[in-house]
């Protein structure tokens, strides 16, 4: 799926529960539902690369559709890309909603800073790729799946 179908839905989710959503934490709560759903169903969840910048996993293409927000939240859906579950979306999995539901429930009630500090804690996907890239030396190397997914198995 586009990651930008995955982001309604927290954006949505946002709406419906009056709990703010920044860009930091969207990009960071697509990342997780991303690594819980190679985890659980070694299936991806988005079909766009995670890169690892220095504050964390990032997925450019929707860091730079939801960035102008600044630390502001998030007041609208991104254009032109649905929103999971929709005609245009079906989910990968017939258990990709109440995935998406379950990462909602359990990470919402934390901030966009928070959610970076778990996502770039020591021996992440992140912090591996990062290290391995060179660090502050080659900003926006690919975190692989497979690396995201065994992460996550080890989590389960």
């Amino acid at each position: 799926m586009n990651s930008e179908a995955v982001a309604n839905y927290f954006i949505q989710k946002s709406f419906d529960t009056g709990i703010g959503l920044t860009p930091m934490k969207l990009l960071k709560l697509v990342y997780i539902a991303h690594g819980w759903h190679r985890g659980y169903f070694s299936e991806n969840l988005i079909n766009d690369a995670v890169q690892a910048w220095r504050y964390g996993p990032v997925i450019p293409d929707l860091y730079r559709k939801v960035k102008g927000y600044g630390r502001r939240d998030i007041d609208s859906p991104i254009s032109g890309y649905g929103v999971v579950g929709d005609a245009a979306n079906p989910p990968p999995n017939p258990h990709t909603i109440a995935l998406l539901d379950r990462v909602w429930d359990t990470y919402s009630r934390f901030g966009g800073v928070q959610l970076s500090a778990m996502t770039h804690q020591a021996g992440t996907p992140w912090d591996e790729t990062w290290r391995a890239a060179g660090g502050d030396n080659y900003c926006g190397a690919i975190i692989p799946n497979d690396l995201i997914e065994k992460h996550y198995k080890n989590k389960i």
